[in-house]
């Protein structure tokens, strides 16, 4: 089963490549329910049994034996009063949400509970330390004061969201990018909202490091830029193997969250330490391959099929 949005390309190439080995998928929305997807589950002595069925597709709850959750939409009552809507809502998340979440014998890639956890940064980065990593100084607040001691103390600071929800540019999505700060920007608006600071690393490359099940996937991404996401006609892309400890490390924090995929994002210094920013539990991987030629897909189906 593999639970996401109508418009998500990863997905798609993910599918095709189940049904290219023969492997029956059902492909839902959340987000669907309940205008054209049904569900009937029943909590018997053996678990969840039953079925959800879409316009094309009905599926045996207990015979899922892998769920890809990637990114579904969310659920939406327009034809209710706004109380009526919030409590449709509260119902669909918890019936369908944990219905979802507790299919017997199924492997989850990953977990939307587990997903869930580690999409809050403070907890990442903490889990990060504990896992081994080199983080760099990191101040979560909504104290203009303390902000400003902050950059006075490090010198080079950046600014960067806590989650990144998409917003619309004359109707193009885009994403609130990582911004270095001085202590003059700093002003009463800091106390609207909490906001994350970060000593800057004078980085020589980033690296995305893609962990799919038992296989890891290094990628060095060069580039001139503080944050690489929005500038992609400007940037290479090398395979390349992780320093020692960094495999070790990386177990260590999908263990902690109990995720079996992670997409890392580190940069490297001038003394090549990699240095942890962040782990995606449901990030984009697959232009990676289209750049570099690394088997991602394969590995992300076969862990799927349970090869």
């Amino acid at each position: 089963m593999v639970v996401t949005s109508l418009y998500d390309p990863t997905s798609d190439v993910v599918i095709r490549e189940l049904h290219g080995r023969g492997v029956p998928v059902v492909r839902l929305d959340s987000g669907d329910f309940p205008a054209s997807l049904s569900m009937e589950a029943e909590v018997t002595d053996r678990g969840i049994r039953g079925r959800i069925s879409t316009p094309t597709r009905t599926a045996d709850l207990s015979r899922i034996r892998a769920l890809y959750y990637r990114r579904p939409s969310g659920f939406s009552f327009p034809h209710l009063t706004e109380q009526d809507a919030r409590f449709a809502v509260t119902q669909a998340r918890y019936g369908l949400g944990g219905v979802l979440a507790s299919l017997p014998g199924c492997l989850y890639v990953n977990h939307p509970h587990r997903i869930g956890d580690a999409e809050f940064k403070p907890s990442g980065l903490a889990a990060a330390v504990r896992a081994g990593f080199d983080v760099p100084p990191t101040l979560i607040t909504s104290d203009p004061d303390v902000a400003r001691a902050f950059i006075k103390r490090y010198g080079s600071v950046v600014c960067k969201p806590l989650q990144n929800p998409v917003y619309l540019v004359d109707g193009d999505s885009s994403v609130v990018t990582v911004a270095e700060v001085t202590d003059e920007d700093i002003d009463d608006r800091v106390a609207g909202t909490a906001h994350l600071f970060q000593e800057r690393v004078t980085k020589t490359a980033d690296v995305r490091v893609t962990v799919i099940g038992s296989q890891v996937f290094c990628v060095r991404i060069d580039s001139d830029l503080l944050d690489w996401r929005p500038g992609h006609s400007r940037l290479t892309y090398t395979p390349i193997e992780p320093p020692p400890g960094i495999e070790t490390a990386l177990r260590r924090y999908l263990r902690h969250f109990g995720l079996v995929f992670g997409a890392f994002d580190f940069c490297v210094d001038g003394d090549g330490r990699w240095w942890f920013l962040e782990c995606n539990p449901s990030g984009q991987w697959y232009w990676l391959q289209t750049e570099t030629g690394l088997p991602m897909l394969t590995a992300l189906a076969d862990l799927l099929e349970r090869t």
